[in-house]
């Protein structure tokens, strides 16, 4: 039975997914961001799971990126799509620019299929993984319902615009990223993960939402100085 859990886990994150899609078509993007927010959470102990139990199969690696491009790719998608609507010059720019919120879930599917066949992403990743991108346009409802200065800039349809494109060209770059896969309880090994770890941690208490960009560009500089700098 233990080669089913982490399949289980893939399949409620794969839940999550659609039920944060239901709620962001009906604009409770905040809600939906904290969906984004569990099946980061799910995806986390899935991966955990399979390692411990050593529940390791083709089926649940194919499973686990169908759950993904759904929580992490279209997900997210749906909620800037949304950001685009609740733009009040929208229509005075496009009427079509909305649409160009999908682009997060092309380039997630890209991002999962060349993860699947690469062996260089065994420890670590090459481009930015799909949750970390999700959770980054989960925060942005949140901010910009608490910030009525940073929601002019987040609900620009420019913004929007040159701010999808980018996310999603990160997704599929050729720029080294760590994992939290811990190998080991060795601090020598782990120091990088550990710092992002507890420096996420007291961001998110005391930032909430607005910890998340931040937290982002921790990562993406951690990993530079753990890649280029001390390798």
């Amino acid at each position: 039975m233990k080669k089913h859990v982490p399949n289980a886990l893939s399949c409620l994150n794969l839940f999550s997914g659609c039920v944060g899609i239901v709620l962001a078509f009906q604009d409770q993007l905040v809600y939906a961001g904290f969906i984004i927010i569990l099946a980061t959470i799910i995806d986390f102990f899935d991966g955990l799971t399979a390692r411990l139990l050593k529940a390791y199969s083709e089926t649940g690696e194919q499973l686990d990126s169908l759950a993904d491009i759904v929580s992490f790719g279209i997900l997210p998608s749906v909620i800037i799509y949304q950001l685009f609507l609740r733009s009040p010059s929208l229509g005075t720019v496009s009427t079509f620019l909305n649409f160009s919120a999908f682009l997060i879930a092309v380039f997630s599917a890209l991002r999962l299929a060349k993860f699947n066949i690469d062996p260089r992403q065994t420890d670590n990743f090459i481009g930015l993984p799909t949750p970390a991108n999700a959770l980054v346009i989960a925060s942005l409802p949140g901010i910009s319902e608490a910030n009525v200065t940073l929601s002019n800039y987040i609900l620009n349809p420019f913004f929007l615009f040159v701010f999808t494109l980018g996310m999603g060209l990160l997704l599929i770059a050729e720029i080294p990223l760590m994992s939290l896969k811990f190998r080991s309880k060795k601090l020598d090994d782990n120091l990088f993960r550990y710092i992002l770890l507890i420096s996420g941690s007291i961001l998110i208490l005391i930032f909430k939402f607005t910890a998340f960009p931040m937290i982002f560009f921790i990562y993406v500089g951690l990993s530079l100085v753990q890649f280029k700098v001390v390798k």
